[in-house]
């Protein structure tokens, strides 16, 4: 079964685990940058109510418009990193069989190469 796995096969392996940690650390900053438009919508809002700036509609309406969003980003976000690091285990697991199967070269002791 050794010969089914071949050193590229694993390498493959290794730039799609490479590709899914890219991926990850997209989704934590997509993550940071939601948060923070909720955060932005909700602190106008509240300014807004306060009186603390003057009531402007569209200011209004935008800042709703941007807790919302950034609610269904951070949503959507959530569950594309889910699913992402669900795949990252798979491979990781995959690449650790497939190596584990291979027959490693022992290398002697006592040669010298120079």
């Amino acid at each position: 079964m050794d010969e089914d796995i071949s050193g590229d096969d694993i390498a493959r392996i290794e730039e799609h685990i490479e590709e899914l940690r890219e991926g990850i650390a997209h989704c934590r900053k997509l993550s940071l940058a939601a948060k923070l438009t909720i955060g932005g919508g909700a602190v106008w809002i509240v300014l807004t109510f306060l009186w603390l700036v003057p009531y402007v509609p569209y200011l209004t309406i935008a800042a709703a418009a941007a807790v919302i969003g950034g609610i269904v980003l951070l949503g959507s976000n959530a569950t594309t990193w889910d699913e992402t690091k669900a795949a990252l285990g798979k491979s990781e697991a995959m690449r650790a069989e497939w190596i584990g199967r291979k027959e490693m070269r022992l290398v002697g002791d006592n040669e010298t190469l120079h």
